[in-house]
């Protein structure tokens, strides 16, 4: 479990000390700290550090929203060789810090989140990544003159194109004009 205090947007409303010590009696939680920012290079240093010395088996960060950094702790959780999906984030940030009246109330919200989180993440599994092989190809749908441009410009690039047309016939409505505008060609 690990605790951000996100500078003063998390522990300037919450006492991230006191979740600290709530997580620690948690069940299932090995560790429980806190660190004045968790996503810079010396906290995730700090959990990779954990998961290779005490084996850790599922990671609980309690921080901002994982929209912003949960890739980040995700890495940090695969650099010390544990599955990024055993990690679970719960955001303190925004929905303890930022919307709190005191912090008597924000320290008990920030506390239940957290152990929340740490009973979800116990229902987590590891889930690896499908390597798929990727043909390089595109469909284009429509053979009118946007169509047969796209069409083109993909076959240059050197891309397999197949080109879709429900009429008859390609061209779109161009081809059903006898002349065009400025220059008079023939719109064939």
């Amino acid at each position: 479990m690990y605790v951000c205090h996100c500078g003063t947007n998390i522990a300037g409303m919450v006492d991230v000390e006191a979740v600290a010590e709530h997580a620690a009696d948690l069940e299932g939680v090995a560790v429980a700290r806190h660190y004045s920012y968790m996503c810079s290079k010396p906290g995730q240093a700090l959990i990779k550090d954990d998961i290779k010395e005490l084996g850790l088996d599922r990671v609980v960060v309690a921080a901002c929203s994982p929209l912003m950094q949960e890739t980040t702790f995700r890495t940090a959780c695969s650099a010390a060789s544990l599955n990024p999906y055993l990690l679970q984030m719960t955001n303190i940030r925004e929905h303890v810090a930022w919307v709190a009246q005191d912090k008597a109330s924000a320290t008990q919200q920030a506390k239940d989140l957290v152990a929340a989180a740490a009973r979800r993440v116990g229902f987590h599994e590891s889930l690896e990544e499908p390597r798929v092989d990727v043909k390089q190809a595109a469909l284009v749908v429509g053979a009118g003159i946007a169509g047969m441009e796209a069409a083109l410009r993909l076959a240059d690039a050197g891309k397999h194109v197949y080109l879709v047309e429900r009429e008859p016939g390609i061209g779109g409505h161009m081809a059903q004009l006898y002349k065009t505008f400025p220059t008079l060609d023939c719109a064939a």
